[in-house]
């Protein structure tokens, strides 16, 4: 496992979600390919140019922000620290989703904050945070074109990702910036609808790896069973 450039703790969603998730985006990180997209009607923008960004990563909500190991340890760690950290949480269970416009892109959300989910995230970044190697000059500089508050600049030298903690907001990407973003908001909401009609449950974390080509993929699922 230690092949891997970078390494995250995300929700990966399973079954009709994941599916429909997947194949918009066009990859499958639990198969590691590509998959066709599915079709859809009414986009004010091609769908290989909408989802280009978020499609590396994945259908996914991060947990940890991805981040490079730190010297000394090394996956199989990582992996047993998530294994264990998930051992000792519950599920979370977000009674609605939404997709919704995030300035200029377009995600999946909660459609009320969730504290549990909050807390889930803060408790990973700090739990595993021995593993994290500190960002490089050029990822600082890359997070600082964002235009940072002065608590975000304190959390990206502190925890290396600007929005983490107090600042983190769940979201599972379906866009990259776009200016179209209303009407792609839109046309996604009725796209998805079916698989929104019930609660979300989170009921474990995937132990995610960025490859060579830049594209991350699943490694290991582990169960929230505290």
């Amino acid at each position: 496992m230690d092949r891997f450039k970078r390494y995250g703790l995300y929700v990966v969603p399973e079954g009709a979600l994941f599916s429909k998730g997947s194949t918009w985006l066009g990859w499958d990180s639990v198969a590691g390919k590509p998959v066709v997209h599915s079709p859809v009607d009414d986009l004010p923008e091609d769908i290989a140019t909408l989802t280009a960004t978020p499609r590396k990563y994945g259908f996914h909500g991060t947990i940890k922000p991805p981040f490079v190991l730190a010297k000394g340890t090394d996956a199989d760690g990582l992996n047993d620290a998530a294994r264990a950290f998930c051992a000792t949480r519950p599920p979370v269970v977000i009674p609605t989703l939404e997709v919704r416009r995030l300035g200029g892109f377009v995600a999946l959300v909660p459609s009320e904050p969730s504290g549990a989910l909050a807390e889930l995230a803060s408790a990973a970044v700090a739990g595993l945070d021995s593993f994290r190697a500190p960002p490089s000059d050029a990822e600082l500089a890359r997070r600082r074109k964002a235009g940072l508050t002065e608590a975000q600049e304190a959390l990206l030298q502190r925890w290396g990702y600007p929005y983490v903690m107090e600042a983190f907001r769940f979201h599972m990407t379906l866009t990259g910036r776009t200016p179209h973003a209303n009407a792609v908001q839109r046309v996604l909401a009725q796209h998805f609808a079916p698989e929104l009609s019930a609660p979300f449950a989170i009921n474990s974390l995937a132990l995610m790896a960025e490859g060579d080509a830049g594209v991350f993929h699943l490694l290991h699922r582990h169960p929230l069973s505290g």
